[in-house]
């Protein structure tokens, strides 16, 4: 799957995510309407439903991970679309292992500047780059530097 379907599915990922954390929709329900109506390819599909379950699935742990890197900002304070791009980013970058953290991160940056502020790119950088950081992890050399 190349870089531009992988930037749909994160897309894609980031719209049903909010819509269950706003809206409250169910998320099967969120994931169904989207899929009907969104034409992604098959794989970036199954790649944006993996995102979306997994950060659902994950989402005690990443928000109170987000909790404490985002210091003085409590999660449920953060605008909404900034909220849903960092727990789908970590939940990336914690618990997919095929992805370097820094392609994770240009993407989550990328998708703060499409659909947030300019200062969301900055606080969207800074709280992804501390948990790279605290990983530890050099993914570059273990994975190489592209989104494949």
């Amino acid at each position: 799957m190349g870089t531009k379907s992988r930037r749909a599915a994160r897309e894609f990922a980031l719209n049903v995510l909010y819509q269950v954390d706003v809206a409250k929709t169910p998320p099967e329900e969120a994931l169904e309407t989207a899929l009907e109506y969104t034409h992604l390819e098959e794989a970036a599909a199954e790649f944006a439903t993996a995102l979306v379950r997994g950060t659902l699935e994950h989402i005690e742990s990443i928000d109170q991970t987000i909790g404490r890197l985002s210091v003085g900002w409590d999660t449920q304070r953060q605008p909404a679309v900034d909220r849903n791009i960092l727990r789908m980013a970590m939940y990336e970058m914690l618990y997919l292992d095929n992805i370097p953290f820094s392609v994770t991160i240009n993407e989550a940056v990328e998708l703060a500047k499409k659909f947030s502020a300019e200062e969301s790119s900055r606080f969207i950088n800074g709280v992804l780059g501390t948990l790279a950081r605290e990983c530890g992890l050099h993914e570059e050399e273990e994975h190489g530097g592209t989104d494949t």
